[in-house]
């Protein structure tokens, strides 16, 4: 994994929750990871509009779902 892909891997798993992560970020490292991106009428995890930023919710889930998955940094 790039340092990039784990720097963004870090960010979602600090504490307190990270309201500064970029989606294009998270998109990238789910790719990494071999997640196929999909744009569906109601997504689970949408992209963040107008902000590119990811809000502190969007992040939790996520990083509960990285780590059912067992994804950790």
């Amino acid at each position: 994994m790039k340092k990039k892909h784990l720097k963004t891997l870090e960010l979602i798993y600090s504490r307190p929750v990270s309201a500064n992560i970029s989606w294009l970020d998270i998109e990238a490292l789910l790719l990494t990871l071999g997640a196929k991106i999909e744009e569906r009428e109601c997504p689970s995890h949408r992209r963040p509009h107008p902000s590119p930023m990811t809000d502190k919710g969007a992040v939790a889930s996520l990083r509960e779902w990285l780590n059912d998955n067992g994804v950790t940094p």
